[in-house]
This record gives structure tokens, C-alpha cells and sequence, in this order.
């Protein structure tokens, strides 16, 4: 039987702006509870956490607190204005933890909190706050974006605490990684209503999709209109689904080629590499050293970065990865050594200060400087039909910056730098603040980027889904180059050692008997893969045939032709309908014989 829950909330409801932002919510936490908080940016996942804290007042709903329970939150940007130093910061207040235990687990995570907050880092601020968290010994812990701003090796800390911490947890984290190893049940907060799976992260998106589907099952009660929108709110899930399976082999294909260039001798290879190759360079660095106050950053560095590229650079904090974006890129002089870029080379940089966005400009403004017209690599697209490719609801084309969600603010910020002209995309920490679904979204962008990506990143399945070639830097000087993600670096970076042998070791257990394996008939696995483009071409011969029949006059001025453009047009629609069902039914017996 599971524990009595130690803090829960019933019947919970808050109004934002003109309308209930949630209501009527249940959610209790466990003892032990290891829960993921996932929902879209905005859909109050935050706000959730507040509310848990107390810190916020409900306008409906009763909270319960077992007596004695601590609880404490980790803020995603908590304000440092008042202190002085981070210690200041780390045990202020009636409810700090105190000051030997805030040290003990700076210790640990190596940081000096005398340090002048003011000044301080994303990182060291990070760290001072999970300082906070942990060092009063809570019994619940409720956790926004944690691994924000943390370098690998803080991240892997905080998940080895995680994995040894007694108490509860509800975690907020654009990190699948992190999920998967620490959660063990999930919450999704979806358009006002919050629903629990006793299934952790690495379950998330077979339950999204079966609850999908489900939904789309039940609207073939409603109105035509509402039947397609949920129609394509199933499609949508599967097929963005498949296309990130599509682009993930792709990305393999380009890692082995990338690996039969980097060679077994590693990168010098690049030099001598066939004029074809060499033709691709966008970036060449030759022997470049580049150190601060004695200090190595990279020592006897050689890369030849091709046309197509998608690097990803990794470490941890102060290793080095901004000076080695700013020497790739030509902002910074090697102190020996050369750089070498293309003339035709056209960069932009997407960083995490997020400079462009002033809190009193609007949507419109930071698009297309209060136009209706945005021009997209070129070609001039209306801005709320581009908002619209970023998931933004068109509505909020006039929505002011300062009060937007900080993932909101994130792919605001993408959606701008996507659209400008370039052939060098430079992306600093871009998945800060991030939901999941726009994660996969920016995969997307990425993969069809049709230039070279240089990616700071500490996601680890973002950068195992995203990137070519890894560069990992230790802090001495050294730089990895491994063909592939962060999985392929940490394979290299630490070689997993053989189990010992026994001196009488246990055969291991038999095989169990091969399983008949169902599987889609010939024809059937021909039409789901197909059937998307055909629909697609469906849409445009239904759009041309409203725009041609839009014409006022055409029925007077030819009768027969209406006719026949009206019939064509209903069938047209009848058989694409008709796609759509035959589509979805494919889908759900794929993804049945999947699971």
C-alpha cells in the first residue's frame, strides 16, 4: 500500500488574466516520491510550484501539510539583488539552512559562495541556489530547471545526490537524461488539467501519445471541424515522431562519415584530406593555442570544419567552450597558430543573455519591428503565420516580452534568429528554459538547417539527437574530437571497465526463445509512409480549388466550369478524409506493434 501523501492540494484553482489558468487540480506527494512535472511553457508549471511552497495564494483548493514537513524550492532565477555574496544569499531568512551544511555542499560542488553575487555566473548562482535547497535536509524538494546553467560534472553530482536522497521530489527539467535516470512517476499539466502516471520520464511520450490518441478516438462524437482538429493533434504527435526517427538515422549516416574522416589517428587526418573535402571547409584551425594568465584553454588544436557540420561543444564550467567558440568563429586571436574562415562565411549567435529581448517591446516589435511582414531568409512571411511555426498561438503577436514565460522567451528569441540569413548558426546553451516539445522543435530546425552549427549545450540527449562531431575540453588544454554525441565523448572520456571475472563464474542463463514478430503487411507499411505526402498534396489541390471558386464572378461568367470545379473540389476533400482515417488506422496498429 502506498504511504499516506506529506503534502498535497485538492480542488486547486488560480485565475490568470481573464481566465483560469487551472482548476479543480488534485496532486498529492509521497514520502518518496519521484515526480516529473512536464506541460508546455505556460501551461503554469511554475506557478504549480509556487503554489505547492506557499509562496502564492490559490483562488480555490485546500493545502495539506503533514506537520513538521520541510520543503524547500529551487527557484529557477531566484533574485540576488539584496546580498552581497552568495553565502549572503545561501542562508538568509527564518527558514535557511545552516550555514556548516550550505558549506559542506559547496564543497562538493566546488564553489567559493564568498563570491560577489552581483558578478557571480548563471553557474555559480545555480550552485549557490541548489546550496540552499539541499543543505537544510528537506523532506520535499521541489526543483525548477536544476540543471540549468550547471556543467556536466555539477549535473552528474546533483543526480548522484538525487539517486541517494531519502526525501520526495517534484522536478521541473527540459533534461530528458536527467528524467530518465531520477523519476519514477509523471504529472503532465496540459490545458488546465493535470493528469498522473506511476511511470517515470521514460515512459512520458508512449503515455502523451496513447492519451493522444485516446482523445482523438473520443472527438469522433464532435463536429467535423473539431473531428480534424483532433485528427491532426494525433497525426501531429506520430508524425513529428517519425521525422525526428528519420533525421536520427540520417544523423547517424553523417557521424560515420565524419568518422571515417576523423580517422584512427584522429584529426590530423583532416589535413591531408581529398580536395572534395577540402572544397566544404568553412573553418580551419591549424595549431592554435590559446591560454589566459598562464592558463591553457587549447593547446595544438587542428580542425577542419566542414560545410554541413553540427558540433557540439562540452565540458565544464570554465574549461574553455566560450574562448573556443570565439576563436572558431574569428573573435578572438589564437596566441599561436591560425584560424582560417571562409570569406562567404554569414553567422549568427543565439546566446543565453537573451539581449534582444526587452521586457517593454511586444511580439510584433521583436519579430519584425512592429510589422505585419517578417522577412524569413529572404522571403517576405506574414508574423503570425510564422509564430505559429514556433507553437506560439498567433493571438499573442502583441503580447509584451516582460510577461512572457522564460521558455516562451527562448523560442521568441529562436524564431527571431531563425529567420535571418545565414550559413553559421552559433547557439549557446539554447535549451535553457525550454518544454520538451520545443526541444523537439528545435531538432527539427537544426536538421534542416541547411549551414554549419556550432552548440554549447549540457543537454545530453539534446546533443546525442543534434550534433556531428563532439569537442570535449578538460581544462588543461586538451580537446576531444569524437565523431558523434555526448555518449560517444563519454565512451572515450571514460572507458568502462571489464567486470572481474570469479574463479568459478555462473554460465549465464539461456537465451529466451525468439519471439514471432508481427509487423505491418508490405502494402500497408507502403501507404503509412506515403499517405502523409499524399495528403499534403491533397491540401493544395483543395486550396487551389477554393482560391479558383473564391472568384465572384466565375459562376456567371461559366457556369459549367463551377460545376465541375465544385464536384471536383467535394471529392477531392471525400478522399482526403478518407487518407486521414486510413493514415490514422496504420499509425495506431504501427505503434501497437511497437509496444
Amino acid at each position: 500500500m502506498a504511504d499516506p501523501p506529506i503534502l498535497s492540494y485538492e480542488g486547486l484553482g488560480l485565475v490568470q488574466g481573464a481566465g483560469w489558468l487551472f482548476q479543480s487540480l488534485d496532486i498529492h506527494i509521497g514520502p518518496r516520491d519521484r515526480l516529473a512535472l512536464i506541460g508546455r511553457n505556460g501551461a503554469g508549471k511554475t506557478t504549480l510550484l509556487k503554489l505547492l511552497d506557499d509562496r502564492i495564494e490559490a483562488d480555490r483548493g485546500k493545502r495539506t501539510i503533514v506537520p513538521g514537513t520541510r520543503v524547500a524550492f529551487l527557484e529557477q532565477n531566484p533574485d540576488f539583488g539584496p546580498f552581497a555574496t552568495l553565502l549572503d544569499f545561501a542562508v538568509h531568512g527564518a527558514d535557511a539552512p545552516p550555514e556548516h551544511a550550505v558549506l559542506a555542499i559547496a564543497d562538493q560542488l566546488g564553489i567559493d559562495l564568498g563570491a560577489d553575487a552581483a558578478t557571480a555566473s548563471g553557474g555559480e548562482r545555480r550552485r549557490a541556489a541548489l546550496c540552499r535547497a539541499l543543505g537544510g535536509d528537506p523532506d520535499v524538494l521541489l526543483l525548477d530547471e536544476p540543471t540549468n546553467h550547471l556543467d556536466l560534472g555539477a549535473i552528474e553530482w546533483l543526480e548522484d545526490w538525487l539517486n541517494r536522497y531519502r526525501g520526495a521530489f517534484l522536478v521541473i527539467s527540459h533534461d530528458r537524461t536527467f528524467l530518465t535516470r531520477l523519476t519514477r512517476a509523471t504529472l503532465w499539466l496540459d490545458r488546465g488539467a493535470l493528469r498522473r502516471k506511476d511511470v517515470g520520464f521514460g515512459g512520458y511520450e508512449a503515455w502523451m501519445e496513447q492519451i493522444a490518441a485516446e482523445e482523438a478516438r473520443a472527438a469522433d462524437k464532435l463536429d467535423a471541424t473539431l473531428k480534424l482538429e483532433a485528427r491532426w493533434l494525433e497525426r501531429g504527435v506520430t508524425a513529428r515522431r517519425k521525422r525526428n526517427q528519420g533525421r536520427l538515422a540520417r544523423l547517424h549516416d553523417m557521424r560515420a562519415q565524419r568518422a571515417a574522416m576523423l580517422g584512427p589517428a584522429g584529426p590530423a587526418k583532416l589535413a591531408i584530406a581529398a580536395d572534395d573535402s577540402r572544397t566544404k571547409s568553412v573553418i580551419v584551425a591549424d595549431k592554435v593555442s590559446k591560454g589566459f594568465d598562464g592558463r591553457p584553454i587549447v593547446r595544438d588544436f587542428n580542425l577542419r570544419v566542414q560545410r554541413g557540420d553540427r558540433i557540439g561543444i562540452v565540458g565544464r564550467n570554465g574549461a574553455g567552450k566560450t574562448t573556443l567558440i570565439r576563436l572558431l568563429t574569428g573573435e578572438l586571436a589564437p596566441d599561436a597558430g591560425t584560424v582560417t574562415l571562409s570569406p562567404t562565411l554569414s553567422g549568427v549567435v543565439i546566446d543565453q543573455q537573451r539581449r534582444l529581448m526587452q521586457p517593454e517591446r511586444t511580439v510584433r516589435d521583436v519579430l519584425a519591428d512592429g510589422s505585419d511582414w517578417i522577412d524569413v531568409r529572404g522571403t517576405a512571411k506574414h508574423v503570425q503565420g510564422y509564430l505559429k511555426d514556433f507553437l506560439f498561438d498567433p493571438a499573442m503577436i502583441d503580447t509584451r516580452v516582460g510577461i512572457l514565460s522564460g521558455g516562451e522567451t527562448s523560442r521568441l528569441l529562436l524564431a527571431r534568429e531563425f529567420a535571418r540569413a545565414s550559413n553559421l548558426l552559433v547557439l549557446d546553451e539554447p535549451t535553457n528554459d525550454l518544454d520538451l516539445e520545443t526541444l523537439d522543435l528545435l531538432q527539427e530546425v537544426i536538421a534542416d538547417y541547411e549551414g554549419t552549427v556550432l552548440l554549447v549545450s549540457h543537454d545530453r540527449d539534446f546533443l546525442d539527437r543534434t550534433v556531428t562531431l563532439t569537442l570535449g575540453l578538460d581544462g588543461s588544454g586538451h580537446v576531444d574530437i569524437v565523431a558523434g554525441g555526448y555518449a560517444d565523448w563519454e565512451a572515450k572520456r571514460r572507458p568502462r571497465n571489464a567486470a572481474p571475472t570469479t574463479a568459478n563464474p555462473k554460465p549465464p542463463p539461456p537465451p529466451p526463445p525468439p519471439a514471432t514478430a508481427r509487423k505491418l503487411t508490405y502494402r500497408d507499411q507502403r501507404d503509412l509512409e506515403r499517405l502523409p505526402g499524399l495528403i499534403e498534396t491533397m491540401e493544395g489541390d483543395i486550396a487551389a480549388g477554393e482560391t479558383a471558386l473564391s472568384d465572384p464572378d466565375l459562376y456567371t461568367r461559366d457556369p459549367g466550369l463551377f460545376d465541375r470545379l465544385t464536384r471536383a473540389l467535394e471529392a477531392r476533400r471525400a478522399e482526403k478524409n478518407a487518407a486521414e482515417e486510413r493514415w490514422l488506422a496504420l499509425a495506431a496498429e504501427a505503434e501497437a506493434l511497437e509496444n
